[in-house]
């Protein structure tokens, strides 16, 4: 999505798909949004060296995902020089020779070589003659559908980035997949409660099931058990020492409710939780199992003994 008032110009005003035709490497650069696209990018030009400010006019990021994964990614991020301006908004971006100054509606200045607008997606409905199809779309191209991924035509269906929300490459084709047995009347189970969201910043965040917020306001009951890497024999061997794994657990039967990591291999790691949620299992399986030794794997069982202490403590108090 470009903003009218907005000049890109592919070289020193860029968005996130002209940033992938950059020459160079930026000595330092603006991010405005600090949504998933704005902060994956700033986490890897932090990485290559670059000084990076973003810019958010919420007063939060990743607002979806875990508090705590959040905080832990801000701390990590601003330890690679990464300064954050929340509750800003921009009000004018001037271009020289020399670079950009992103001037901010409180007042605040901010030179740099360049700027990235992170914006959000679009989609590329204009094209398609959804209005001749009787198919109606936001004022973002954004196709709205039913549980089903049926459009208001009941024998169209839309799925992937333009349906929305999570807008992944892993839960479009699933879409995929299930819009196709819904149009033709097939049984299908859909799992939409354990789909994984995957965000790839450096380092990584990743979760599966509740989160601690969502749990609180539907007044569910839940311990929560913690691992970091730097207690993992891996995670000193990859040189991880800020990474975590936390998981949510029923007190009362022991599931798992939600599954949060942030660290190297994120995006894989939460795969081990999801199968034992989907599969109905419980904390116990992983107190009980045996897991390789050294992998970061075993942030499951540091984990699951935090919580299984945690509910016995509590146990022991009210049976004393």
């Amino acid at each position: 999505a470009r903003p009218d008032t907005v000049a890109f110009d592919g070289e020193r005003v860029v968005d996130s798909d002209q940033v992938l035709q950059l020459g160079r490497v930026p000595g330092s650069m603006v991010v405005v949004g600090a949504g998933v696209i704005g902060i994956e990018y700033a986490s890897m030009f932090a990485a290559l060296g670059t000084r990076v400010t973003v810019v958010e006019k919420r007063d939060s990021m990743l607002g979806f995902c875990d508090p705590e994964v959040v905080e832990s990614l801000k701390f990590h991020l601003r330890d690679s020089a990464v300064t954050f301006r929340f509750g800003e908004e921009v009000s004018s971006v001037e271009v020289n020779g020399r670079g950009t100054v992103t001037s901010l509606a409180s007042g605040k200045k901010i030179p740099a070589d360049m700027v990235m607008y992170s914006a959000g997606r679009q989609g590329m409905t204009e094209e398609l003659g959804l209005d001749a199809a009787g198919v109606r779309a936001d004022d973002r191209g954004r196709i709205e559908v039913d549980e089903q991924y049926r459009t208001s035509v009941e024998h169209i269906a839309a799925v992937g980035d333009v349906i929305g929300f999570p807008a992944l490459a892993s839960t479009s084709m699933d879409q995929g997949r299930l819009a196709a047995y819904h149009l033709f009347g097939e049984p299908v189970r859909e799992l939409h409660e354990l789909q994984p969201i995957g965000i790839y910043t450096i380092p990584e965040i990743s979760f599966c099931g509740r989160t601690e917020a969502e749990l609180t306001a539907a007044s569910i009951p839940y311990e929560t058990g913690l691992s970091r890497y730097r207690e993992l024999a891996r995670g000193a061997i990859v040189g991880d020492s800020y990474g975590m794994l936390k998981l949510l657990v029923s007190p009362e039967d022991h599931r798992l409710l939600g599954v949060h990591v942030f660290g190297t291999n994120a995006t894989d790691l939460v795969h081990i939780g999801q199968a034992i949620m989907g599969c109905g299992g419980t904390v116990d399986y992983l107190v009980d199992t045996v897991l390789n030794y050294p992998t970061l794997s075993e942030a499951y069982k540091v984990a699951a003994l935090d919580a299984t202490n945690k509910i016995r403590a509590l146990e022991s108090v009210q049976n004393s």
